[in-house]
């Protein structure tokens, strides 16, 4: 298989995801194609495909010499693919109530979910996007059960409510759990009181309690139920997803949350005509250039993504603190700006996940050329100092995630937050000035401008990649 093709995912007995020459394909078994068609021609499909937040999805011819007996359809290639250990609980939470919303409506069409994973959304800019098509199947008439019950619990509702109340992140949670939180292992988290407290008396303790009888009846827990009114069967299955959708709307990530980072735009060390400086440093940069994507890279609150958004451009805004990346969804979903808010830390970014570590790209490996524009700001100094990261790397990297350009802010060893960093240890920095700083950016790119700040203890630099 050459690099221009490779198989995206495996798993699904029904079909496969085919990545070829940056289209994205699914090869769909002859069996699995009745419910397909059937889905794709109802009202729920069409009306959530016009709200973009089903992927759009057609038939198209098998390419020439392809052999077997799949049908082909292509899928619409959603801008930048992420995964559910990189979103913040506000995404997490959203991915599920589409989940929800999608099995409920397709139930007037006798289909349904036989997945209740969040591996089933992505995003595009702040919207969910429902793309596993092949997940929907038609229902039994008069089975009134919903067989991803539990994966939704352990995938959804089980990390949201970890993430509130035991101040877990969602990345601590879900990275190397794909298959979420088992409830037994939730038990032991928690303190008494809290076991006995909703949501977790019936998501977690009562399954625990009774985890060891169900093992010994493993048979009969999976046995398709059949009732003989269909119509029963249908209220209550759907009774059951609204008992669902309400846990999940008690689960709303709450909006004021405080972290170490959450308040810096309020407090930050700029004068005011300095950070005006900076507003029309960046604002003069998108103006000019005009990039069509741009990565803010330690992002905070999203100020500068919401500027790059507003005049144009798809962006991916990163932070490691989880609570700055919720503001920035809120903001960019309020205004319907295209702003994909992730939790990354650049320095430690996302691993390659899954068999062979094949299944979800890196952070990196999504994210390299990726852009035509990268934002560095109020950044490299935590990267220098707190992370201990060369500068030459810093550069070698940010010339590997742009195509175009990168917008960089100097921090000088003097600056009060440099020092408040180095904690004693100015002497590691003493060879950073202007001077090496400019010397080690011309390695990768051309200095197109730079203007000065506070003093001269900042400076923001445009940088242009070397061809």
């Amino acid at each position: 298989m050459s690099e221009a093709e490779s198989v995206v995912s495996f798993r699904d007995p029904a079909g496969r995801l085919l990545l070829r020459d940056g289209r994205i394909f699914r090869l769909v078994r002859r069996e699995a194609l009745p419910d397909l068609e059937h889905f794709l021609e109802s009202a729920a499909a069409q009306r959530l495909t016009a709200d973009g937040r089903l992927v759009r999805t057609i038939a198209v011819e098998k390419p020439a010499g392809q052999t077997g007996e799949e049908a082909w359809y292509e899928h619409e290639r959603i801008p930048f693919p992420s995964y559910p250990y990189e979103w913040p609980p506000e995404m997490l939470h959203q991915a599920g109530c589409l989940t929800i919303e999608l099995a409920l409506s397709l139930l007037v069409h006798g289909l349904g979910l036989k997945d209740g994973t969040p591996y089933n959304v992505l995003f595009r800019g702040p919207t969910p996007v429902f793309v596993d098509v092949l997940s929907v199947e038609r229902r039994t008439a008069g089975d009134p059960t919903w067989l991803p019950y539990a994966q939704f619990i352990r995938t959804f509702l089980l990390p949201l409510a970890v993430n509130r109340d035991l101040r877990l992140s969602v990345a601590d949670l879900l990275a190397g759990r794909r298959d979420g939180l088992e409830p037994e292992s939730v038990y032991h988290w928690l303190g008494p009181w809290q076991r006995l407290r909703p949501p977790y008396l019936t998501l977690v303790s009562i399954p625990a309690w009774l985890a060891h009888s169900a093992q010994r009846k493993e048979g009969a827990l999976y046995e398709r139920r059949q009732l003989s009114d269909p119509e029963k069967a249908q209220f209550v299955l759907e009774t059951l997803l609204r008992g669902l959708q309400k846990h999940l709307h008690k689960l709303q990530p709450a909006r004021n949350k405080s972290s170490q980072w959450s308040g810096y735009m309020s407090s930050h060390s700029y004068g005011d005509q300095d950070f005006a400086d900076k507003e029309q440093f960046v604002r003069e940069f998108l103006q000019e250039f005009a990039p069509a994507n741009v990565l803010d890279a330690g992002c905070n609150d999203g100020h500068f993504s919401v500027m790059a958004a507003r005049a144009g451009a798809r962006v991916v805004a990163i932070d490691y603190d989880e609570n700055v990346v919720g503001i920035v969804w809120r903001r960019a979903a309020a205004d319907r700006l295209d702003i994909l808010p992730l939790v990354v830390n650049l320095t430690r970014p996302t691993p390659p996940m899954g068999w062979r570590n094949r299944e979800s790209a890196s952070f990196l490996e999504r994210a390299h050329a990726g852009f035509e524009a990268v934002f560095f700001l109020a950044l490299i100094h935590h990267m220098l100092v707190s992370e201990r990261i060369p500068l030459s790397e810093i550069l070698a990297l940010a010339a590997e995630l742009t195509t175009g350009f990168v917008v960089m802010e100097y921090v000088s060893p003097q600056d009060t937050m440099f020092r408040q960093l180095t904690r004693g240890r100015e002497h590691l920095h003493q060879d950073l000035t202007e001077e090496t700083f400019e010397a080690a950016c011309r390695k990768h790119f051309d200095i197109l401008r730079s203007r000065p700040l506070m003093g001269g203890r900042r400076h923001l630099y445009l940088l242009r990649k070397l061809a």
